[in-house]
C-alpha cells in the first residue's frame, strides 16, 4: 500500500523520534506532589532538605575559616620563632651587662677608698688662699693613719649611700687676714669632694711679733659627680 505524504514535516519528524527509540521528557512535580498525601511527610522532607542544605553551607563556611585561621597560625609561628631569637638574644646581652654592672660595682668598691686622701689634699690646696698656711691636716677620730692607705678605717665604720667609708679630718691652720679665712671657708665649701665644712675655733695669737688669725675646720670628704673626675693613663708615650 502507498501512503503519500501531503503535509511535509510532521511525518519524519515522528519518524524520526520512532526510530532512535527515544523519548525525553520532564517528570511531572504537580502529580508527584498531589500524589503526596500525608502532610508530615512533606514537612519532614522540606526539612531534611533545610538541614542537608544547612549542613553544607556550615561545612563550607567553616572549611573556609580554618584555612584562614591556619594560615595566621603559620604566620604567627613564623614570627613566634623571629622573636624567639630576639627575645634569646636579648637576655644574653641582659646577662653581660649584668656582669659587666657586677665587674663594675667590684672595681668601684676596690678603688672607693684608695684615693680620698690624694683628693682631700688637692682640694685643700686648690682652696688655701694668699697668705695662709697650715699648720696639720689629721683624720678625725685620733687615727694616725692616712684615709684610704692601708689600715684605715672610716669614724665607727660608717660608711655613706654608695658605700665610700665616711672620712672626717680637721684642717689647722693660720693667716694674717680674716678676710683669707672667710675666703678659705667659701672655697672649702665649694668643693665637689668636700662636704659638712664647719669653722670650729678660731683665735688670734702673736706669732714672730705679728697677730695672726689661728683657726681650726672640720671637713668630710664625699666623692664627687662623675663630670669632676677626669681620668689619665699613668704612662705617656715619649716622642
Amino acid at each position: 500500500m502507498i501512503e503519500i505524504n501531503l503535509i511535509p514535516g510532521k511525518k519524519q519528524k515522528a519518524a524520526r523520534g520512532k526510530g532512535l527509540g527515544l523519548k525525553l521528557s520532564l517528570p511531572d512535580f504537580r502529580g508527584l506532589i498531589a500524589s503526596i498525601k500525608n502532610p508530615w511527610l512533606i514537612a519532614a522532607s522540606a526539612s531534611a532538605v533545610v538541614v542537608i542544605g544547612g549542613g553544607l553551607l556550615l561545612f563550607i563556611t567553616l572549611s573556609t575559616r580554618l584555612r584562614v585561621l591556619q594560615s595566621n597560625l603559620d604566620a604567627v609561628r613564623i614570627e613566634k620563632r623571629r622573636f624567639d631569637a630576639v627575645i634569646a638574644q636579648k637576655r644574653q646581652s641582659e646577662r653581660i651587662r649584668d656582669s659587666l654592672v657586677a665587674e663594675i660595682g667590684i672595681i668601684r668598691g676596690i678603688d672607693a677608698d684608695r684615693y680620698i686622701w690624694p683628693h682631700m689634699l688637692d682640694q685643700i690646696t686648690k682652696a688655701l688662699p694668699p697668705y695662709t698656711w697650715l699648720t696639720s691636716i689629721a683624720v678625725a677620730g685620733g687615727s694616725n693613719v692616712a684615709p684610704g692607705s692601708p689600715g684605715a678605717t672610716a669614724a665607727g665604720g660608717a660608711v655613706d649611700s654608695v658605700g665610700v667609708p665616711i672620712v672626717r679630718a680637721w684642717i689647722t691652720g693660720s693667716t694674717v687676714d680674716i678676710q683669707a679665712y672667710t675666703t678659705f671657708l667659701r672655697q672649702l665649701a665649694a668643693s665637689p669632694w668636700l662636704t659638712d665644712v664647719t669653722p670650729a675655733t678660731s683665735s688670734t695669737i702673736i706669732e714672730a711679733d705679728r697677730p695672726v688669725t689661728a683657726f681650726n675646720i672640720a671637713v668630710r670628704y664625699r666623692v664627687a659627680d662623675s663630670v669632676y673626675i677626669r681620668t689619665v693613663p699613668f704612662t705617656q708615650p715619649v716622642r
